[in-house]
């Protein structure tokens, strides 16, 4: 029998060589994490087991074996997969030109297209349900992701004369959109989203559009008031 050694996690490492990469076992490989990513939209987590996917795919346990090690190591190499998927589509956004609603609407779009493929929702179902295995390279892949839209942040701060925190225009888009995704997880029914979405780009675009002469930008503490709302009439003591 061949030995294996272990990989990140404590999964098995797979047997078949790194270097043994022939077209047919890259189409069973490829196969096998498919109908995973199914399995996990179709019946949730819980029913991905090694034996379930194995009779999905139409291969043994002892293929999947020898591709990824076990199951950890299946799970593991969707959500890198998806991950990676998912920040090489968000990298290749950038700011349209037009009207400020207009620049936030085709973003918001643009990023909820990426956010809610099949493989994209997968991975966030297997991050949460493994969180207590989850390793610092599944913490990087969200980091990753959250970079990539602080930047396109920054990218709509940058256009105006807008002093804006763009991390946090990045934070508030991460957590919508995986907000809506996990929304979706909930029920087996499709989602309606849109609603929400324009409920973000409103909020969004009010954030960014330069406020009238005079009037503070929203969020902005009025002059004389504390941050709660009290006025303030001379000193403290």
């Amino acid at each position: 029998m061949t030995s294996r050694g272990t990989r990140r996690g404590g999964s098995i490492a797979p047997t078949r060589p790194a270097s043994g990469a022939q077209e047919r076992a890259e189409r069973t490989r490829a196969l096998i994490m498919e109908e995973t990513v199914r399995c996990v939209v179709e019946e949730g987590f819980a029913a991905a087991s090694a034996k379930h996917i194995a009779e999905r795919a139409g291969v043994t346990w002892g293929v999947i074996q020898y591709h990824f090690g076990d199951r950890d190591g299946l799970l593991t190499a969707v959500v890198d997969a998806s991950f990676d998927e998912l920040r090489r589509r968000m990298a290749a956004l950038g700011v349209p030109v037009g009207s400020v609603r207009d620049q936030v609407s085709a973003l918001v779009e643009a990023a909820w297209a990426a956010f809610c493929t099949p493989a994209s929702r997968a991975s966030l179902e297997i991050a949460v349900a493994t969180r207590s295995q989850r390793d610092a390279e599944t913490g990087e892949h969200f980091a990753l992701v959250a970079a990539e839209l602080t930047r396109l942040g920054e990218e709509l701060i940058a256009e105006r004369q807008h002093h804006g925190d763009a991390r946090a225009v990045g934070h508030l888009l991460w957590a919508a959109l995986r907000g809506l995704v996990f929304a979706q997880l909930a029920t087996r029914e499709p989602l309606d989203t849109s609603r929400e979405r324009a409920a973000l780009v409103d909020l969004l675009a009010a954030h960014l559009e330069p406020a009238p002469a005079g009037v503070p930008p929203a969020g902005a503490t009025p002059a004389g008031t504390t941050p709660a709302g009290e006025h303030l009439t001379g000193d403290v003591s």
